[in-house]
């Protein structure tokens, strides 16, 4: 049997330790595996190419994507979703691994309701999906904006400055909760959580006046703050193929707003897709190779519609459906608790 396998959305550290075991799982069942470039896009124009055991021997330990990847919408493409099945067909595919976050996924269940064979792999960094505990590439990108942290907490505190590190988050705050709570921030900003923005100048004057002069502030890049009792968000009018606003720069108002009520000196520092890049860590790899080698023992037992998932450090099963109904947020208990080490 032939089975193809795509990555959609945003890159993410393990993507190609999921290639090699969907590969190597594959080969166990004597199926074919066709990799289709560029997510969705590949299944719109037939671009695909061949995986097998030789191709992805050395891949786990490489950042990026070895199919490439887009936000290729194809319910956003006349006819889209019809040339996808008919291109499956051509291609004589008769299941369908996706592995991505809520946009992928999304449409992944659209297609499964269409008919089409397919089950799902999470990976984003935000670490949003519910029913799985961690994504591919979450932890890669938290580790990156940790070392960001220590690094810069020996600048600031030597120019006696305000650090703004501002990391990937459009509607959660894991990454900036979890990096500022590992590298030891003095405060998280993430959107689940708005803050006033005098608490922040409060908790900066507090430190300063006990003698320390410098301050680390993590912030989600979709942080929500209140100004006068208005929120403060700050996107671009851009949007991509699902509707989101590219968001970013939020660090650098904050900056602005922390020097004009404080007086003290700030600097901010967006990581971008600092976070994206690189080899994973060796816990994402070996999530990205037990999910994807799950995915592939749906498809050989026809359970599509699905999703594997990491619950409780053990892989479990999960419906496309119940994955999509709502995101997963930081819960306001862990935050209270982070906030006995916010100082």
């Amino acid at each position: 049997m032939k089975i193809g396998v795509l990555v959609g959305g945003g890159d993410a550290p393990g993507l190609n330790a999921a290639l090699k075991a969907v590969v190597i799982k594959a080969n166990e069942f004597d199926f074919e595996v066709v990799g289709i470039k560029n997510g969705w896009a590949g299944l719109l124009e037939l671009d695909t190419q061949p995986l097998n055991t030789d191709i992805v021997e050395e891949i786990h330990s490489r950042g990026g994507v070895l199919l490439y990847t887009s936000r290729t919408n194809p319910f956003n493409v006349e006819g889209g979703p019809t040339r996808i099945i008919e291109n499956m067909a051509k291609l004589q595919i008769k299941a369908l691994i996706a592995i991505g976050g809520e946009d992928t996924l999304g449409v992944a269940q659209r297609l499964y309701e269409m008919g089409v064979p397919v089950v799902g792999v999470p990976k984003t960094i935000d670490n949003d999906l519910p029913e799985t505990d961690y994504s591919i590439g979450f932890d890669t990108a938290v580790a990156i904006a940790t070392d960001a942290i220590d690094r810069l907490r020996t600048t600031a505190e030597s120019h006696h400055r305000i650090v703004i590190v501002e990391v990937m988050g459009r509607h959660t705050g894991w990454i900036a909760l979890y990096a500022g709570l590992a590298g030891g921030a003095n405060l998280a900003l993430i959107p689940e959580v708005p803050l006033n923005l005098s608490q922040i100048y409060e908790m900066i004057k507090n430190r300063y006046a006990s003698g320390k002069a410098y301050s680390i502030i993590a912030v989600a890049e979709g942080a929500k703050l209140l100004q006068d009792e208005q929120q403060l968000i700050v996107e671009s009018q851009e949007k991509d193929e699902f509707g989101h606003p590219r968001l970013g720069g939020i660090s650098r108002v904050l900056e602005k707003l922390i020097q004009d009520n404080t007086g003290l000196e700030a600097r901010s520092v967006i990581l971008g897709h600092l976070q994206r890049g690189g080899p994973p860590t060796a816990f994402d790899r070996i999530l990205a190779m037990r999910l994807a080698n799950k995915a592939v023992e749906l498809v050989h037992d026809a359970q599509f519609g699905q999703m594997s998932a990491f619950q409780a450090c053990g892989v479990a099963t999960v419906p496309l459906k119940k994955v999509l109904t709502e995101r997963k947020s930081v819960p306001k208990e862990l935050y209270e608790m982070a906030l006995t080490f916010f100082k």
